[in-house]
């Protein structure tokens, strides 16, 4: 028997060798395991829409799984083909990939303070649905909003703010007005509540792109509420 063979007897050889194959392995195993990871893209607005609850349900678990955004890198280069597009206001403490759990590519971000869509929104929706594919949109609201915030004062002080701030007034102001009249005990989370709902039917309505797709079955909309203190999402 040769040396290096006889038992309780490892050649410098044989750690190298097995070195090699080892460290071989490990990126080749690692790769296999991100590819069979990778979810299948939804084919309807009810399965984008579920890839984000069960997403947002990782969320709040802390149990997220897109965490190594260096993945498909390089094939992300390529062209994007993105699933949903979330309508989200530009407060810093909302992250829409984070909140729904979703990596590079696989959501269309749209952001202004006080997430209502413009006529530049409504055009990069368009954008999203005829040449993307997306299968369906999210305006999503959040707790303590400040634009929505600024405007029951606006309203309140019947006063408009500086700058070019009237904008964003009278933009949300349509959503205060419809719950000022019910007097909820918070104003601010209902009138958050009901300038989503409101930009979510804007969005299923416009025509010709978004209400066609909508018509065809190809396109949902729906407005959502994140609650940022516990980084649940609900679904209005």
């Amino acid at each position: 028997m040769c040396e290096d063979c006889k038992p309780g007897n490892i050649s410098r050889r044989g750690l190298i060798a097995g070195g090699l194959a080892l460290s071989l392995a490990t990126p080749l195993a690692s790769q296999a395991f991100a590819q069979e990871a990778v979810a299948a893209a939804p084919v309807s607005p009810e399965e984008a829409l579920q890839r984000l609850v069960d997403g947002n349900a990782r969320y709040v678990a802390n149990a997220a799984i897109n965490t190594d955004h260096s993945l498909a890198r390089a094939s992300r280069a390529e062209g994007q083909q993105p699933f949903a597009a979330i309508v989200s206001c530009s407060d810093s403490r909302v992250a829409p990939e984070l909140i729904f759990d979703q990596g590079p590519g696989e959501l269309f971000v749209v952001r202004v303070a006080g997430n209502f869509i413009s006529e530049e929104g409504l055009a990069t929706l368009e954008y999203g649905v005829a040449v993307l594919g997306i299968k369906t949109i999210v305006v999503l609201g959040h707790t303590a909003c400040g634009a929505v915030e600024a405007t029951i004062k606006s309203i309140a002080d019947r006063e408009l703010p500086p700058g070019h701030l009237p904008s964003l007034v009278n933009a949300i102001r349509p959503a205060v007005y419809d719950v000022m009249g019910d007097a909820p005990d918070d104003l601010l989370d209902a009138a958050t509540a009901q300038n989503a709902k409101l930009n979510a039917a804007r969005a299923l309505s416009a025509g010709p792109i978004l209400s066609g797709a909508a018509a065809a079955g190809t396109l949902g909309a729906v407005a959502g509420m994140y609650e940022i203190a516990t980084g649940k999402v609900t679904f209005l």
